[in-house]
């Protein structure tokens, strides 16, 4: 894959490679030179995750009332202030 280097020293990863390795902007990148060139790492990588293990994250406020599998669908969304 070739990327282009910008008037200020950067490149761009194409989205694909970004995707792959959960890279957003912030991440960090370790640089090494090499006897072939430059080769970057992920510095700190984010380990793949399931749904499974992400289930219980999201808590959505009650209003007093017992929430239903609707009440997290945006189309249907009914609120009490309304």
């Amino acid at each position: 894959m070739i990327v282009t280097l910008s008037s200020k020293g950067q490149i761009v990863l194409p989205a694909a490679i970004r995707r792959r390795f959960g890279l957003s902007a912030g991440s960090q990148l370790i640089l090494q030179e090499t006897a072939e060139g430059v080769e970057l790492t992920v510095a700190h990588p984010v380990p793949p995750s399931s749904v499974h293990e992400s289930a219980g994250m999201v808590k959505a406020p009650s209003c007093g009332r017992q929430r239903s599998l609707d009440d997290f669908d945006a189309a249907t969304m009914v609120r009490d202030n309304d």
